[in-house]
């Protein structure tokens, strides 16, 4: 294979900061977006937990990894910097954590 991959991984939240769950659509709405705009996309079901901080409150999330490996371009990392702002509105949170890292396919 020629093409450069990353992977980019989003950590979202399975509860609103209030404590009152978040509902399955929209985590099924995220999903649904990443795969039409790559064709692909895949979740776990194991349930991430977080404890952190921001301006001296403490915090706990419960998360879910969403992933998806794509050819390494501009267009893909524009798309996903778009959609962290678009996730943190849905989500109503202060930030989403999505990382990305080159990847090697075999």
């Amino acid at each position: 294979m020629s093409s450069t991959y990353r992977r980019y991984e989003l950590l979202l939240p399975l509860r609103f900061n209030d404590g009152q769950a978040v509902p399955e659509d929209l985590i099924a709405d995220t999903l649904l977006e990443i795969r039409q705009q790559f064709g692909a996309v895949s979740s776990e079901t194991q349930i991430i937990r977080g404890i952190w901080q921001h301006e001296g409150a403490l915090y706990r999330d419960d998360l879910t990894r969403i992933f998806v490996d794509v050819n390494d371009t501009v267009e893909s990392q524009t798309f996903f910097r778009e959609l962290k702002e678009r996730l943190k509105a849905r989500f109503h949170q202060l930030d989403i954590w999505i990382t990305s890292h080159p990847i090697d396919v075999l």
